[in-house]
């Protein structure tokens, strides 16, 4: 696992939330290049139940998108979260529908995928910052 400072540069790059990426309860894994660049994060965070998992920071630089990096790195991040005992995994996404659909996702309703993981960070931060009303979910059973 990659520490949260490089995780950071890669989800900022990519341009997703940063928020609460260190905190104790938020997996993360990350593949690194030859040099040791971090080219790829994923990680998730559950509900308080364990039964949820929001996925947080798939990511992929652009010299590998299209190579199965992202799909792998998601990949990982659902079966330690259903290891972890998850059911129903979720996630925000307003751009990349049509990779999530290609992974087993379906449209979910922001308001229900809040009220599961209420007490993730993401989700607070979203509430915090209206964001949550412009936000696309996602979801799909583990």
């Amino acid at each position: 696992m990659s520490s949260p400072a490089s995780t950071r540069t890669s989800t900022t790059a990519n341009d997703l939330a940063v928020a609460g990426l260190g905190t104790p309860g938020v997996r993360l894994w990350a593949v690194r290049d030859a040099s040791g660049s971090v080219v790829g994060t994923t990680g998730f965070e559950t509900s308080a139940d364990g039964r949820h998992a929001l996925l947080r920071s798939v990511a992929v630089s652009p010299a590998l998108r299209g190579s199965g990096t992202g799909s792998r790195l998601a990949a990982v991040a659902m079966g330690q979260a259903a290891s972890a005992g998850a059911a129903r995994a979720w996630l925000f996404s307003r751009r990349s529908g049509p990779f999530w659909q290609g992974l087993g996702f379906a449209p979910a309703d922001p308001g229900e995928l809040a009220a599961v993981l209420a007490g993730t960070t993401q989700v607070a931060l979203f509430r915090r910052t209206g964001q949550l009303a412009r936000e696309v979910a996602w979801s799909r059973p583990l």
